[in-house]
């Protein structure tokens, strides 16, 4: 294998201290662009007002206002709209994998026919912007097909536009097409339908995966802010995003930047807790027997 440096070199005394060298000052480099914008928040809302619009900026707070984080939380009513946002993305994700995941089981094991068709007509989905599929949601939404229902307001309009999500199924297929047909056969074989294969041998297999999907779901649901905006008019029963922006006029910036670092907690918290899982995930290529 040809690589920029042989591996001759990198054995050597001079090879080793470079490699470590270079390696480290990668890892310092990432690693401090990754974290010095949450550095930047934490301290920013620990600033008062004043020293937080002072031009330069101070990269220390000069006074620390560890209070402003409570202040926040009591001003701002953010545990109500935890719970809001709470309700909306966990809805999203729970209504999203019951209705990818048996879609990609039935692409990648079942194959239907005109499978092929329709995964490519759910691919070609991901093609059109999303701005160009608010007008036409927006009116489902207010008026559902057959039930003639109107969502808005109800956290029923931000699941059922989520739970059929392209990109997560074409994850899914990805991955379930690295189980081995020999295992669906050999359940099948033991009398098993299609729905006890995927919760007997198809789910337990794939737990990576629905950890890579289940957060992606999770932090789009979270962090989401056009589509709550149009479908919760109600202030009481917006999500974190959306309340955070209606208040910026009138809250002081150290409160704001509080609010928005206490939302992005949970966030950090879920990646922090199932980062393996998900690294897993994303870098699983294949099933061992």
């Amino acid at each position: 294998m040809r690589t920029l440096v042989s591996p001759g070199a990198l054995r050597s005394r001079r090879g080793k201290i470079v490699y470590g060298v270079v390696f480290t000052c990668t890892l310092v480099v990432f690693t401090l662009a990754f974290l010095f914008p949450l550095y930047w928040a934490v301290t920013g809302a620990m600033k008062s007002p004043a020293e937080l619009a002072r031009t330069p900026a101070t990269l220390v707070p000069r006074e620390w206002h560890p209070e402003s984080f409570g202040a926040a939380w009591e001003q701002l009513d953010l545990g109500k709209y935890f719970l809001n946002t709470v309700l909306v993305a966990g809805g999203a994700w729970l209504l999203q994998l019951a209705v990818d995941v048996p879609a990609a089981f039935a692409l990648s094991k079942l194959r239907p026919k005109f499978g092929n068709v329709v995964l490519g007509l759910m691919l070609g989905t991901l093609m059109l912007p999303a701005a160009a599929l608010l007008v036409p949601t927006y009116v489902t939404v207010t008026d559902l097909p057959l039930l003639h229902l109107n969502l808005i307001n109800s956290p029923a309009a931000i699941w059922l536009p989520a739970a059929a999500n392209a990109f997560n199924i074409y994850l899914l297929k990805r991955f379930f097409d690295q189980i081995p047909d020999e295992l669906v056969e050999a359940a099948r074989l033991d009398g098993a339908g299609p729905v006890r294969t995927l919760w007997k041998i198809i789910l337990p297999i794939s737990r990576p995966i629905l950890a890579v999907v289940s957060i992606l779901a999770i932090v789009a649901a979270w962090k989401d802010f056009i589509w709550p905006l149009l479908v919760f008019p109600d202030p009481a029963k917006q999500t974190l995003s959306v309340m955070l922006q209606r208040v910026v006029i009138d809250l002081p910036l150290n409160l704001l930047v509080a609010g928005m670092v206490l939302a992005s907690l949970p966030l950090i918290v879920l990646f922090l807790v199932f980062q393996r899982q998900i690294l897993a995930g994303l870098s699983a290529g294949s099933v061992k027997g």
